[in-house]
């Protein structure tokens, strides 16, 4: 299991709440967030309620000023703790929405899909196997955007309208 402490203030200070599991909103408990601390897991948490908005991919390890560490303009409002998959990874991935165009399985990293594959754009994917975190530019960089199993129809649709998906990683053992 996972947990992690947020903080009010930068540097641990000011009122604390523990989190164990999946938090939709924060608001109730924390007026605002400027540090963290992960004790043990992996976390993504996101800068609005209900798992909304730029997300962030914590491991164990202490945040002392994360906003100013990862370019975050808003506190934290979210997160949700991604649960440990031992066994194979699977996911594929397709050029237009709706599982369209031109399609891939994946069963480990790929740091770029243009090179590997010649494919420019990344609009829908099934992930079968694992949890798996989309990068919008190559090599591991920019903006993420984290995949459990299931099926994305359309990255537009779930708000994420503009932004290309260049690069995939596994979440794996390194929490």
């Amino acid at each position: 299991m996972g947990k992690i402490i947020f903080y009010e203030d930068r540097n641990f200070q000011g009122r604390s709440y523990e989190c164990m599991s999946d938090c939709a909103d924060m608001s109730s408990y924390l007026s605002r967030c400027h540090s963290c601390r992960v004790e043990s897991g992996c976390f993504m948490v996101y800068d609005r309620p209900n798992y909304m908005g730029n997300q962030y991919f914590m491991r164990r390890g202490e945040y002392a000023d994360y906003m100013s560490m990862m370019g975050m303009r808003d506190s934290i409002r979210s997160c949700r703790m991604i649960p440990m998959h031992r066994g194979q990874f699977r996911m594929k991935i397709y050029e237009r929405e709706n599982f369209g165009g031109q399609s891939y399985e994946l069963m480990d990293d790929c740091d770029n899909i243009m090179d590997r594959y010649r494919m420019n754009d990344c609009q829908s994917c099934h992930v079968m196997d694992g949890h798996w975190l989309m990068y919008e530019q190559p090599h591991y960089r920019g903006r993420m955007m984290y995949m459990r199993p299931g099926e994305y129809r359309s990255f537009r649709d779930m708000g994420m309208s503009g932004m290309r998906w260049m690069s995939m990683r596994r979440i794996m053992d390194m929490c």
